[in-house]
């Protein structure tokens, strides 16, 4: 497999755009060097890049394409509704629809607002609970990597240059699955604290009703409980991750599977929190989500659509089995290997991810460079295990084949030295500060 095109825009790409790539995730310093492929199309969960070569992939928009790409039915409902027009100086009536069909989906969404992705919807969820509470401090569960583009998130960091230490301040944190430190928090800033913000399950399951008792703490110190569904919301169930675990967030937030690739995030909650942002209430004026492009009709089409697929096919269902069977199929080629120690799959059959240890059991970004480098060696580009309702039984077993040709190379590279295997540099995190 040749990178000759791919490597040839490399340049072109840094000269242009800052740090090569829109999101910080899909830049070239997330891949192996020189295996770093520009992607022209993808149908699926297939892509193709300026090589020619193809890919089965497993990133899938970072989790926003879980139907598959170019997914039929809804890319013709944008394009039906483009020819309507995409954007008009009053409200349409799809926003009402797509507003009404999410309601019916959600629990607790009794008002809802669009937007275009996960920050936009975070940011407002934030804003609107220090709006009703009347408090500063935002608390953030610190085992989720990403809330936000916004001070109030990147601040808690390590890229947080750029941003005031003031605003650092008001941005607090505590553990998944730890109550006391959820406790401590309000008992060290009593009266303070707005809200929580959390993902209702990450790579651990709540443990000991810990989902329920967070909101009876919130509601007891008179804080907002927020659900970031960014992820959880249509791949855990269809009403997200809240339903899954039957526990109802005052506010959450939703996109990425909402739009299957189109821009698309929505915040969703409590009337009587939501309506700060709206004209029936003498209260201050909330400035909630007042985008341009906030509810661009096409969209909106897609996400209806997107919907309707889920209503009525087995989207989840499908999520939950091939992702079961990858999972066993990739630990069953790793224990093959002697590898159970070294080579991980985490995380609930719909959304996994690997983790990859060293010889001496630490996470090592040089195995995850190695076990990247031959995976795509092999038409396979994992950043993680994120299954698609694409995902054909032929495309998983494919997938585990490829896999246990790459733990062939990890287990050599554990035994002779990674120097031997590994080509060019290691992948670094995203989250680093300094380059």
């Amino acid at each position: 497999m040749k990178f000759d095109g791919s490597n040839l825009l490399r340049d072109r790409y840094h000269r242009v755009i800052p740090g090569g790539a829109h999101t910080y995730a899909k830049g070239d310093d997330q891949f192996p060097e020189g295996m770093a492929p520009y992607l022209v199309r993808g149908r699926g969960c297939h892509v193709w890049d300026v090589d020619g070569n193809e890919f089965i992939e497993y990133g899938m928009g970072l989790r926003a394409v879980t139907l598959g790409h170019a997914f039929p039915s809804v890319v013709e409902a944008a394009h039906r509704q483009m020819l309507l027009g995409s954007n008009f100086v009053r409200p349409a009536t799809i926003e009402l629809d797509c507003a009404e069909s999410l309601q019916r989906l959600v629990p607790g969404a009794e008002m809802v607002k669009f937007g275009k992705n996960g920050s936009d919807a975070n940011n407002a969820a934030a804003k609107l609970a220090r709006a009703f509470t009347g408090r500063d401090l935002v608390a953030i569960c610190a085992d989720h990597p990403f809330f936000s583009v916004d001070d109030w998130y990147i601040g808690t960091t390590p890229m947080n240059a750029g941003i005031p230490q003031a605003v650092r301040d008001l941005t607090v944190q505590f553990r998944y699955n730890d109550i006391a430190s959820i406790e401590a928090l309000f008992a060290a800033h009593p009266n303070q604290i707005a809200c929580l913000i959390m993902e209702p399950e990450k790579g651990n399951a709540p443990k000991d009703g810990f989902l329920s008792r967070v909101k009876e703490i919130c509601h007891q110190h008179g804080a907002i409980l927020v659900f970031d569904e960014m992820i959880t919301g249509f791949r855990w169930h269809l009403g997200g991750g809240q339903a899954y675990h039957n526990v109802t967030a005052d506010l959450s937030t939703f996109g990425k599977a909402l739009g299957n690739g189109f821009s698309i995030a929505a915040l969703v909650g409590r009337r009587d929190i939501m309506r700060l942002g709206g004209l029936d209430h003498d209260r201050e004026r909330v400035f909630l989500l007042s985008l341009t492009h906030g509810a661009e009709n096409h969209c909106l089409a897609a996400a209806i659509e997107v919907m309707r697929v889920y209503r009525e096919e087995p989207v989840i269902s499908v999520l939950w089995r091939q992702g079961q069977r990858l999972q066993e199929g990739v630990e069953r080629v790793a224990k093959a290997r002697g590898l159970e120690g070294f080579f991980r799959v985490l995380g609930k059959p719909c959304c996994l991810v690997f983790a990859t240890l060293d010889a001496g059991g630490k996470p090592s970004q040089a195995f995850r460079t190695l076990f990247l480098q031959e995976t795509i060696r092999r038409g396979i580009l994992a950043p993680s295990f994120i299954i698609s309702y694409a995902h054909s039984n032929a495309d998983v077993d494919r997938t585990i084949e490829a896999v246990d040709g790459a733990l062939a190379v990890y287990a050599q590279a554990l035994d002779e030295g990674i120097e031997k295997h590994l080509v060019g540099r290691p992948v670094k995190p995203v989250w680093r500060q300094y380059n």
